[in-house]
């Protein structure tokens, strides 16, 4: 499909209204932020909206970089071909995006479905991935400018920022939490038992059932935290890591605290926020920590760092130096190997990479 503008023609556009197209999932809307933020600089008067899945809409709730947020729930629109209810409300959205008269819309999911919202929204100018997956790129009418294959999800998605002129915009990263969020973190921590001191958040959950280390490794990490350190430790994770995080607690000397399941999205980034150490996979929640600047240590076994890692902070990453890694398989049942990467993980390496990380007035236990 032509170009609709020459490259200059589209640096120099003063766009007046935009579509930021970036539904999920956690980690990929993180990535995606330092776009939002250019495009704020490059347009300072422009709308800008953000189409986004209903479940995370309330992490990006009062950014001041936004101006409305598109709720699109990929579930309820899953069902149109069964339910005439499901279809009628596509009809409402794609009639929405309409009525918006978008001048340019940008996909960063880079699929099927989102590159046909950004066909349908009538936008002149359509910005996308040329190696977008499921053909999504036949709807976009100027690509990003191509990257290596092991650049960072990051960098990949502000490629977009030479197309349109504001690639000398620092990459800066913003969640908006606000003071009733933090006060709400100090509430529940304190109901818990913490008052002050360092503080470790552990988060022991990951999408992929390879990226996860071993239940009883975490407990010998809080346990050798607790034993060495003046620190308090806190599990967390969503409705489906509570589990996890309970076996976990209930196997230690020193139970942690656990608010697996009892946080918000906002409220698990204000306790992530307040975190001296902040211990977890390459995750959704690994992102939000890196974003809110807070010192991680991320164990990682079947992905990549340079891709998918913390971002810039290689430091940040416990792993083994494996032939077989990265695979990319998401199911133990396709490695060949034993899940090696995590199993020869030692516990020894990741205590001493979150001590590395603690206040150095952290008071040691004799």
């Amino acid at each position: 499909m032509r170009s609709a503008l020459s490259d200059s023609d589209l640096r120099s556009r003063e766009f007046q209204r935009i579509l930021l197209i970036k539904p999920s999932s956690l980690g990929d809307v993180v990535h995606a932020l330092p776009v939002l933020h250019g495009l704020r600089r490059r347009y300072p008067n422009a709308r800008i909206d953000w189409l986004i899945s209903s479940s995370l809409a309330p992490l990006l709730e009062g950014h001041p970089d936004l101006s409305n947020l598109v709720l699109f729930d990929r579930r309820r629109y899953g069902r149109m071909a069964y339910s005439l209810k499901a279809t009628a409300d596509f009809v409402r959205l794609i009639r929405s995006l309409q009525a918006s008269r978008y001048d340019l819309v940008i996909d960063l999911q880079g699929l099927f479905r989102t590159g046909f919202l950004a066909r349908a929204s009538g936008a002149p100018i359509r910005i996308g991935f040329a190696d977008a997956r499921e053909g999504a790129s036949f709807f976009y009418n100027h690509h990003s400018p191509s990257v290596p294959a092991e650049t960072h999800a990051v960098d990949r998605n502000y490629s977009v920022a030479r197309l349109l002129g504001f690639d000398d915009v620092p990459i800066e990263f913003h969640i908006p939490l606000t003071d009733g969020d933090r006060t709400e973190a100090d509430r529940l921590l304190r109901k818990a038992g913490f008052h002050d001191g360092p503080l470790v958040t552990i988060i022991p959950g990951a999408r992929w059932e390879t990226k996860v280390w071993f239940p009883e490794r975490f407990t010998e990490t809080i346990d050798e935290l607790h034993a060495g350190h003046d620190v308090r430790c806190v599990l967390l994770g969503g409705p489906d890591e509570t589990a996890r995080c309970a076996q976990i607690a209930a196997a230690c000397r020193d139970s942690p605290i656990n608010l697996a399941g009892q946080t918000s999205l906002r409220i698990l980034a204000a306790v992530l926020a307040k975190a001296d150490a902040v211990l977890c996979h390459d995750s959704g929640a690994m992102h939000v920590a890196v974003a809110l600047d807070r010192p991680v240590v991320c164990l990682i076994g079947p992905t990549n760092p340079a891709r998918t890692g913390p971002y810039r902070r290689p430091n940040d990453v416990v792993r083994l130096n494996l032939d077989c890694a990265p695979c990319y398989l998401r199911k133990l049942s396709q490695c060949r190997f034993d899940h090696r990467c995590m199993k020869e993980l030692e516990t020894t390496a990741v205590v001493e990479a979150v001590r590395r990380l603690l206040p150095r007035q952290t008071r040691i236990r004799a």
